[in-house]
């Protein structure tokens, strides 16, 4: 057992029961009562009854009423756990969100909560979650900045009209077609794509304005992409012009994507290059335009966002050919992600298409 932690010697009973008159917590003056039974010679057990606690809670009492004093008996906030994270991780991870990725190394033109997870595990072996760590971030004072997605917002009255042509359209298509013939619904759009890119938002300290390259030069290619979100699939090409031509290539491009004896329902906006009959379109392929001015309706557009968001932008390209590469390891590396493409592009209208 034990011995008895002894009382401070700079009070004495009265002055013990003087501060728990003035006190204006009852807890507190519960606890300096409890005290001054010991200091005027009473034991630890007549001290336990006087603040209605066991003998252990107590010495409790004892041992932070001499390190504090008389403040160590009010009740304060639990410490909680003990952060995952020391002060030197803390400032390498600082140093890193002020520095930015670099895309060679890291894939990715922003640190994603995913990234700076698997920086910490890599560099420090400190295992976090992507709840914790903007918690880490936030105490250090980053902010992440939201942006408007930049699409149009349409009402529901519109937006269910607008949903109604394309679902009459694909019936008749499906009624056309054999028996069992499976249809693969795509969706289909271009991105320009080029020196004069985005500038994304990004981790800093809160009240600065980070930096980011940006280039003023204006030369360009596009990104041709489609994708069939129900299987995961996607089929791109990186042209120079759109056009009825490049249109044509694009088509061509879907065809071999389509499953073999599947039919292709390519939903498409009304660009000129989309609607001219001097497209070559194939036999496994219908075409279906979406109604003017509803790019809501194309989950496409989304995915340029996701691609200009994590890989495309805060860049310098010094040549056309710094532009096309970058830009198909990136369609690439979508590819590689058949998730994203579910996640990203799945609409809930088009689901019985």
């Amino acid at each position: 057992m034990g011995s008895a932690v002894g009382l401070r010697g700079d009070y004495d009973g009265t002055a013990l029961r003087r501060l728990a008159r003035a006190s204006k917590s009852a807890s507190q003056a519960r606890r300096l009562l409890a005290l001054a039974k010991i200091y005027t010679g009473a034991n630890r057990t007549a001290a336990a009854r006087t603040g209605g606690v066991g003998s252990q809670v107590v010495r409790d009492w004892v041992e932070r009423f001499n390190d504090r004093g008389p403040n160590g008996l009010l009740d304060g906030k639990a410490l909680g756990r003990q952060s995952l994270l020391n002060d030197g991780q803390r400032q390498a991870l600082a140093a890193i969100i002020e520095s930015g990725p670099i895309s060679a190394i890291y894939g990715v033109v922003r640190w994603r909560l995913i990234d700076l997870v698997q920086w910490l595990h890599n560099e420090f072996g400190v295992s976090l979650n992507e709840t914790t760590v903007p918690r880490e971030l936030k105490k250090m004072g980053y902010v992440k900045l939201k942006r408007d997605c930049g699409i149009m917002r349409r009402t529901n009255m519109r937006s269910k009209r607008s949903k109604r042509g394309p679902c009459c359209r694909t019936a008749k298509v499906r009624a056309r077609l054999p028996k069992g013939t499976p249809i693969e619904i795509w969706f289909q759009d271009e991105a320009r794509i080029g020196q004069k890119n985005k500038i994304t938002r990004r981790w800093a300290l809160r009240g600065t304005r980070p930096s980011a390259p940006h280039d003023q030069r204006t030369k360009s290619a596009y990104i041709f992409g489609a994708i069939c979100p129900e299987h995961g699939k996607a089929a791109g090409l990186v042209l120079p012009f759109c056009n009825t031509e490049t249109m044509t290539l694009r088509l061509a491009e879907i065809s071999q994507a389509v499953a073999t004896h599947a039919h292709a329902v390519v939903l498409m906006d009304q660009a000129g290059w989309h609607t001219t009959n001097k497209l070559e379109v194939s036999a496994n392929i219908t075409i279906i335009l979406l109604p003017a001015k509803c790019p809501e309706l194309n989950p496409v557009e989304n995915v340029w966002q996701f691609m200009r968001d994590n890989w495309l932008s805060n860049g310098f390209f010094t040549s056309h050919d710094n532009i096309i590469d970058p830009r198909c390891e990136a369609w690439n590396k979508l590819v590689d992600q058949p998730w994203h493409i579910m996640t990203i592009g799945r609409r809930k209208w088009a689901n019985g298409l």
